[in-house]
């Protein structure tokens, strides 16, 4: 797996210098940051889930070894590490909680661990949460103060920051804006991790958008992406995506209605915190501003923000694509750890 960002060379750059890791289900990408916001140095490296945390904490610190040897410097040149996990965690005290991707790594004090075989201090974060704080400090939303981002992939993640400061919320639970409730009906549709139902994530999702096609489609819907059993079971998002760019009625209505539900999302979190910016990242942007399906898919979501928001709030508002890709997860981690820097070293 490679990075999106320039690699930018060690002379350019300037500290404090800062690792920022993103933990996913399938790999591990680790980054060298400045205090710019600037990448002198990437690896990726297996989650390997099933053999549990503390082996892929010993994995990680090699590989930032790894990283900064050939660059003249060392594990203590840095300040801190940056940690982006999936939820569910406790921030305040470390642990990983229950993970729904990662069933081995449930209750586990990771930053001490990882602090204890790194000797450096680690700033903890939700990996969603990681990834709203990059494209806030150095992406979509870096002249702004305040900023909400959802991640639309296989669930619905989000993160939040408001005059600079990341919520977090009591239990650890801030910001989880997929499971904001879009539809309180009898028949809500249920949530792919965790079964609630009428939940964002249940609608919005590309686990979601891909199980609504099914169901369509096995129930006779005519579309470019009907066929038999088999190749029904074998559609994703990114063919819903790709049936859309041939003008196929069904997939275009597919994203029209998704956008409707994150028009229906972004309301809410609007309406709560008035972010001004709300960006969305993750897999899911079907071709984003590079593609005309991606551009309808934007415009549709404004448009449903805009008969559900009051005026001028609507006219308040930002709704936009984030720009750090895969990348923003292990960004944050990193202006995460460089703000608890910073907030810690007296004026």
């Amino acid at each position: 797996m490679t990075c999106d960002q320039t690699i930018t060379s060690l002379s350019d750059c300037r500290p404090p210098y800062f690792f920022g890791v993103d933990v996913g289900g399938t790999n591990i990408k680790i980054g060298l940051v400045d205090d710019s916001g600037k990448t002198f140095g990437f690896d990726s490296i297996e989650t390997d889930e099933p053999k549990g945390p503390a082996d892929a904490v010993e994995r990680i610190v090699v590989a930032m070894s790894g990283l900064v040897k050939p660059l003249g410097l060392s594990l203590s040149d840095f300040a801190r590490i940056g940690l982006g996990t999936p939820g569910s965690q406790n921030i305040k005290t470390g642990m990983l909680i229950n993970p729904p991707n990662h069933p081995h790594w449930w209750n586990f004090p990771i930053v001490a661990c990882l602090e204890k075989a790194s000797g450096l201090p680690v700033s903890f974060a939700n990996d969603a949460n990681a990834a709203a704080f990059g494209e806030y400090w150095i992406g979509t939303g870096e002249k702004h103060s305040s900023m909400a981002l959802l991640t639309l992939g296989t669930g619905v993640g989000g993160g939040i920051i408001t005059d600079s400061h990341l919520i977090v919320g009591a239990n650890s639970f801030g910001a989880e804006c997929g499971h904001i409730i879009v539809d309180s009906s009898p028949t809500a549709r249920l949530c792919t991790w965790g079964g609630g139902k009428g939940h964002l994530e249940a609608y919005a999702s590309a686990s979601a958008v891909v199980a609504i096609a099914k169901e369509r489609l096995n129930k006779g819907a005519v579309s470019l992406l009907a066929g038999s059993q088999e190749s029904i079971g074998k559609i994703t998002s990114k063919k819903i995506y790709e049936a859309a760019v041939a003008n196929d009625p069904f997939a275009i209505q597919l994203i029209d209605e998704t956008a409707y539900y994150l028009g229906i999302g972004i309301t809410n979190i609007v309406h709560t915190v008035d972010p001004g910016l709300v960006v969305l990242g993750g897999a899911m942007n079907f071709g984003g501003r590079a593609s005309p399906v991606g551009l309808r898919f934007l415009e549709r979501i404004r448009a449903a923000f805009c008969e559900l928001s009051f005026d001028y709030v609507e006219s308040g508002t930002t709704i936009d694509f984030a720009i750090l890709g895969g990348d923003a997860g292990f960004l944050g981690a990193a202006g995460i750890a460089r703000q608890s820097f910073h907030r810690s070293v007296p004026a």
